[in-house]
């Protein structure tokens, strides 16, 4: 437990790092590149983060694994421990200046999330959770909603960056949730849309694609403020990030329903 809760404060201190850079850059001039596609950016603010992030685990924990999205980490497969790093999460968004993004760490422990850390500069908003420990927002204990009619819930999704090549599957399942609850938002951050339903403010979150960096973090956090974490079959476990659904778990068999086209 000693190790865990040492691993907590580091990955908040990091955390709150990365985000003191965010804000610092925020809305100022910017080097942005493309990746994958031509809407996958990158930029150097990405970049700054992940480094700050990857040098203060190095020098803390020069034996764990780093898994971090722009590659600035070496996985060590094998390893006990890695961490799971999306050092600006919400790219486009902090690109446009639109003030949704936000550093995300989860550390895992032969494969399984341990804890995971969620920080919203702009909020001043951390979120964490640790195994078997609970779910937190800036200290304060968080829970999922108890809302159980679909007619009544807020949903968030997201899209892949290959929407535009393959746009179908995720639009049918939006025009679904649309039809069938309160509204559908798209924010552009899968981290802090698994925390919006970890605290309540989300009742249910689909998304296809995702890596992961994306996840691992609020995927613990979900869970730990007691809701539920599948994939589309309703299958929990998967860190992958290739197909999530997360509710508050009282609604999540109507959402996998209403994925499944029924």
């Amino acid at each position: 437990m000693e190790d865990v809760q040492e691993r907590l404060a580091l990955a908040i201190r990091l955390a709150r790092e990365a985000g003191a850079i965010q804000r610092e850059r925020y809305e100022s001039e910017l080097v942005v590149e493309t990746k994958r596609t031509d809407v996958d950016l990158v930029t150097d603010v990405d970049r700054a983060c992940e480094e700050a992030v990857v040098r203060g685990i190095r020098a803390a924990r020069p034996g764990d694994g780093i898994l971090a999205e722009e590659g600035g980490g070496d996985d060590a497969a094998g390893t006990g421990w890695r961490w799971v790093i999306d050092p600006l999460d919400g790219t486009t968004n902090y690109a446009h200046g639109y003030p949704c993004f936000c550093v995300s760490i989860g550390v895992e422990r032969d494969g399984r999330p341990e804890l995971g850390v969620i920080y919203n500069p702009i909020l001043d908003e951390l979120y964490h959770a640790l195994r078997g420990g609970g779910a937190f927002r800036n200290a304060r204990p968080i829970r999922v909603s108890q809302q159980r009619d679909l007619t009544r819930c807020l949903f968030a999704t997201g899209f892949a960056y290959d929407r535009h090549a393959n746009p179908g599957a995720n639009l049918r399942h939006f025009e679904g949730f649309l039809r069938r609850g309160r509204g559908v938002r798209r924010d552009g951050s899968a981290a802090l849309d698994l925390a919006a339903i970890a605290c309540g403010r989300f009742d249910g979150y689909w998304e296809l694609d995702l890596k992961p960096w994306d996840v691992t973090a609020g995927t613990l956090l979900v869970e730990e403020a007691g809701g539920r974490v599948t994939d589309l079959s309703g299958t929990p476990g998967r860190t992958d990030g290739a197909a999530v659904v997360a509710s508050n778990g009282l609604i999540h068999d109507d959402m996998l329903a209403v994925l499944r086209g029924e």
